[in-house]
């Protein structure tokens, strides 16, 4: 199966100069958590989450006109519509997220995959390992700090 078979194409995204209040707006109106950060043209700099929000913004009592660009997060996890599913559960294990990101090879945004897309596409058993090696950081970091 290739990743444009399961790719949400309807994407959110902001741009690096939009506030996070305007990306804290189409999050909420959108009911998501998680934005890409484009430049005009489409091509992906960086993401910004719910978390990058509450870490690197509220944490830091940073005002609301605080550009996108400022707070995201800069690498970018990514595949190609045409690469099969199993480059996204690889580079979501590799690189521990819930989220790649589809591109075109300019970096263009054309889709996103995400654990749960994997879950509807997939059998119980590769899941459960994609889920395993996304979520090994978090279990490991976790325990650390008990």
């Amino acid at each position: 199966m290739l990743c444009k078979e399961i790719m949400k194409q309807d994407i959110q995204s902001v741009l690096a100069d939009d506030t996070i209040q305007t990306a804290a707006c189409k999050m909420r109106d959108a009911n998501i958590g998680f934005l890409p950060v484009c430049d005009s043209a489409g091509r992906v700099l960086g993401a910004l989450t719910d978390r990058d929000l509450a870490i690197r913004v509220l944490a830091h009592n940073r005002p609301l006109s605080t550009k996108a660009g400022d707070v995201m997060t800069r690498g970018v996890v990514a595949c190609r519509p045409d690469d099969d599913v199993q480059r996204a559960e690889q580079l979501m294990g590799q690189h521990h997220k819930s989220r790649v990101l589809c591109t075109e090879a300019d970096g263009r945004l054309v889709g996103i995959i995400s654990l749960s897309d994997i879950a509807q596409s997939e059998d119980d058993r590769r899941t459960a390992q994609t889920i395993r090696r996304v979520t090994e950081r978090e279990a490991v970091q976790h325990e650390s700090t008990r």
